[in-house]
């Protein structure tokens, strides 16, 4: 049941991180120049399909690397077990307040050079894949914490570095598909659809984070009194 409920939570954090503005932004307008560049519906459709398959691999390789290389060592295992009930009051709270603007994190610079976005661009559909890679890897703040801060740590604590951050990556790329089905059909939907998109980010953020700050708020307490979580 408890692994369930952390499914559902990585599926979770992924619709969040996908809906919020810098990711959508960026998903919206890569697959708009990819399927300016196709042309046809079903590899504009095909374009999508591999875009998300891309954010899959990204987040599924990060998971793999940090949550599995960390629990894989013996005496951080050890530690992790020992303090993770410890960390994580505090660390749901920072979310929290990230989420509910009452924290704001620097700007991340994606490290990716311009040159690369416009060669991986010009290969098509067939470069459709590794811009899902790139652009999840050009981590917006909003997304950094949703995935440092929400996502590793659950991998960490079930010890699956593998299938909780591949349902992350999956799910930032549903928004992605259907973005790229609305351009395959040409239906002038768009603007309506990010306007809704964003107004469901707004409040999804809100009750998140106040669910987040109850969560921490209570673990941090049980941890103090002693009390078993």
């Amino acid at each position: 049941m408890e692994y369930a409920l952390a499914i559902g939570s990585a599926f979770w954090f992924g619709i969040l991180t996908s809906i919020s503005p810098c990711p959508l932004a960026t998903n919206i307008a890569a697959i708009s120049f990819v399927g300016r560049k196709i042309g046809s519906a079903p590899a504009v459709l095909a374009a999508g399909v591999l875009y998300a398959c891309g954010r899959t691999i990204a987040y599924a390789s990060l998971g793999i690397l940090l949550a599995g290389g960390l629990t894989a060592a013996p005496e951080v295992s050890h530690l992790l077990q020992k303090y993770m009930n410890l960390l994580m009051g505090p660390l749901l709270i920072l979310v929290a307040m990230v989420l509910l603007k009452l924290l704001t994190l620097p700007a991340i610079s994606d490290g990716i050079g311009e040159h690369l976005r416009i060669r991986v661009e010009r290969m098509g559909i067939a470069g459709a894949g590794l811009l899902g890679i790139i652009f999840a890897l050009s981590f917006c703040p909003t997304s950094a914490v949703l995935f440092f801060g929400s996502l590793l740590p659950l991998a960490i604590k079930f010890n699956s570095g593998l299938l909780l951050p591949a349902i992350y990556g999956m799910a930032t790329g549903l928004p992605v598909l259907f973005f790229a089905f609305l351009l395959a059909f040409g239906v002038n939907q768009l603007g309506r659809t990010y306007h809704r998109l964003a107004m469901f980010e707004l409040w999804a953020q809100r009750i998140t984070g106040i669910i987040f700050l109850l969560i921490g708020l209570y673990f941090t307490f049980a941890v103090t009194m002693g009390i078993t979580i």
